[in-house]
């Protein structure tokens, strides 16, 4: 999936607009996206459910958030918009930071976005309120206990990218590290779950 989208949609409060696109009179929250490739446009549906879960979350507002394997930067984007406080959009691929950084600066949210390239291990532990994270399953059980030892006691963790045979592997993967289930979000082919840190 490259990534790339050719007119304006809207999920939840947020429309999403390709880059040059006149902004909708009626649009609430715009997320304005470059054509570069990288994933997450809001079309795939684990994108989407994120977007519709993050809209939900109540005291978004003033949070520390992460957005890990952060590709375009959408949900960095969304939760800026949202009123967060500042966002990490980490990615390990050079070319989603960079798509991720102009579509920061497409947004005017380079006071409180920053993208990074690089691995979750280069970021201080229990330091976010929020981590957000629409990756493969293998990574979810791979980097559990980074994920949950960077959120801080009582803070959430979006996940999404998680096949629906993996689902429960998942949940109890970050149960044994003190996560709790708020939601599950049974999709077409994927699963997406809220969790916090207790």
């Amino acid at each position: 999936m490259t990534g790339r989208i050719f007119r304006p949609f809207t999920i939840g409060p947020f429309t999403i607009i390709p880059a040059g696109e006149h902004i909708p009179v009626a649009t609430t929250l715009p997320l304005i996206l470059g054509k570069k490739g990288a994933f997450g446009s809001g079309e795939h549906e684990t994108s989407a459910s994120c977007l519709e879960e993050l809209a939900k979350l109540n005291g978004v507002t003033g949070m520390r958030a992460l957005d890990l394997g952060s590709g375009t930067g959408i949900l960095a984007l969304a939760a800026a918009r949202l009123g967060a406080g500042s966002v990490v959009a980490i990615d390990i691929d050079w070319q989603a930071a960079l798509s991720c950084a102009d579509n920061v600066r497409l947004n005017g949210l380079e006071e409180r976005v920053v993208s990074v390239c690089g691995e979750l291990a280069c970021l201080a532990a229990g330091d976010f309120d929020l981590v957000m994270a629409n990756i493969y399953a293998d990574l979810h059980l791979a980097l559990a206990g980074e994920m949950t030892s960077k959120t801080r006691p009582g803070g959430f963790l979006l996940l999404s990218g998680i096949p629906l045979q993996d689902k429960f592997d998942i949940q109890q993967r970050f149960g044994r590290l003190g996560c709790e289930l708020l939601d599950m979000r049974i999709l077409e082919d994927y699963v997406t779950i809220l969790m916090r840190r207790s």
